[in-house]
């Protein structure tokens, strides 16, 4: 409860704060007759685990590698969680501009996922402005793994679904919003099938090519205060030029919506923290994309 009401105090802080520091309206003049979408909210599609209002452009195909550590407070027998480690393989692919899918593979519970994302409104200055973008997600998990119990395919499936609510401030600060549900087909713990949750995602780009990211997810339902904890990770975005390279540490060792939001077992406050990275790496194999450079 103390990361959460901390946390939350430090995202309106830097709202208030950075609000009044350069505005992105300085960058058009609302008097050319001419609209202008804001573009590079985030470096990548996401922010560490969430999705983040960015999209990747039409035609190009982002290769991801998301690879996580054990729990740091494990000490010099686990090489301080270097000896383990989970990751997910991912594809995205850029349908349209306002529309991207995706499938991925993670080794814990060795779970698939596959998504789509859509932005039905962007970000824009000028004439008919608009102040946020609008982006939503939706998303399934099925997990492979053989259970004693025996249960179908279809019980270990699980869905989720998302709107994301963002803003890009000014070049250098983006927050983001977002109300979450995910429906579980079979339950483990003694909580519930249907979770709600709010997520929070921010960047504070503090250099040309380096960025600090955060994300964080309040569960507003079935969490067990014993056994789960609210995810959150902070990172550092480094870009360099092919690829956008991350650095971060979590609490959460899963690395999908489902895993994530509603199995998130260790906590910040007695050092359950894993060290981790991304990459990602795109590829234009459609049209050449035409989106600024960060």
């Amino acid at each position: 409860m103390k990361v959460s009401v901390t946390l939350m105090s430090l995202i309106f802080l830097a709202l208030s704060c950075f609000a009044q520091d350069e505005d992105l309206l300085k960058s058009i003049s609302n008097d050319s007759g001419s609209k202008e979408l804001v573009t590079n909210a985030f470096k990548s599609s996401r922010v560490i685990n969430a999705h983040s209002m960015e999209f990747i452009g039409k035609g190009v195909l982002d290769f991801r590698i998301l690879h996580r550590f054990g729990r740091v407070n494990l000490g010099w027998k686990e090489m301080f969680g270097l000896d383990i480690a989970r990751m997910r393989l991912g594809f995205d692919y850029g349908v349209t501009k306002n529309l991207t899918i995706g499938i991925g593979r993670s080794t814990l519970q060795k779970e698939l996922d596959g998504f789509f994302k859509f932005r039905p409104v962007q970000q824009s200055l000028g004439v008919n402005a608009f102040p946020v973008s609008l982006v939503l997600v939706g998303g399934i998990t099925v997990q492979t793994t053989t259970r004693p119990d025996s249960v179908s395919l279809a019980d270990k499936t699980a869905y989720y679904a998302q709107v994301i609510i963002g803003r890009k401030f000014t070049d250098r600060f983006t927050l983001q919003l977002t109300p979450t549900f995910v429906h579980r087909n079979t339950i483990v713990r003694n909580d519930e099938r249907n979770i709600y949750a709010v997520g929070a995602g921010g960047r504070y780009k503090f250099s040309k090519r380096m960025a600090l990211v955060v994300d964080y997810f309040y569960l507003l339902n079935g969490l067990p205060k014993e056994q789960l904890f609210n995810p959150l990770s902070i990172g550092i975005d480094i870009e360099t030029g092919g690829h956008v390279f991350q650095l971060h540490f979590s609490n959460s060792n899963g690395m999908n919506e489902r895993a994530f939001v509603t199995e998130t077992i260790y906590d910040w406050g007695k050092g359950d923290v894993m060290f981790g990275f991304n990459l990602s790496r795109v590829f234009n194999i459609g049209r050449k994309n035409k989106s600024k450079e960060w």
